[in-house]
């Protein structure tokens, strides 16, 4: 007990340190960022007003899934199409996916959801059993469109049937929110 109490700062220390910076504070930041996504997605506005929005000029992207198909998001112009970039990796990918799955069991007969993984398929096709997840995930096989590509990650893109990008959110969010139900229910 006085070793605690003479160390306190340094085992603080140490122990925001493995929170930080190793797997082992993975859920935890998980957990934290939620929290946060989940209060500021509820205020902030996700839908790009109408008159910023731009149409995506090139739909031809390669990718293959989990199983092996290929697909091309040329194949899907004229859907509502939902992308999500990811990576097991990343606590606010973490933080958002039990939401994103949700908006997915709602809305995959009308909407094409699109979850591009940024990891070696073993270590996903792992995160996913662990989790429970039914999501479609696919893996890059070509560039991704100039007007998707982002320096970050999570980063989410709605398109509608025009070709409009109409969301385009950088960071967790809570997708399983009224505001993008609306979102979705008027564009589908």
């Amino acid at each position: 007990m006085n070793y605690i109490k003479k160390h306190w700062g340094n085992i603080l220390f140490f122990g925001l340190l493995i929170f930080m910076f190793t797997p082992a504070g993975l859920p935890l930041r998980a957990l934290l960022i939620k929290g946060v996504s989940y209060i500021t997605s509820r205020v902030e506005n996700l839908e790009i007003k109408p008159e910023d929005r731009m149409t995506l000029q090139d739909f031809d992207w390669q990718l293959t899934s989990t199983d092996g198909n290929q697909i091309n998001l040329k194949d899907f112009k004229g859907k509502v199409v939902l992308i999500n970039n990811w990576a097991t990796w990343c606590p606010p990918c973490v933080a958002e996916i039990p939401s994103l799955q949700k908006l997915y069991d709602q809305y995959k007969d009308k909407v094409v959801f699109l979850f591009v993984a940024q990891d070696k398929p073993e270590k996903v096709k792992r995160f996913v059993e662990k989790n429970n997840l039914h999501i479609p995930i696919y893996f890059m096989m070509s560039d991704m469109p100039s007007q998707l590509q982002s320096p970050s990650i999570p980063t989410t893109y709605i398109i509608d049937k025009k070709g409009e990008i109409i969301v385009k959110k950088t960071g967790a969010a809570d997708w399983n929110s009224g505001q993008i139900h609306n979102i979705l229910d008027k564009n589908i």
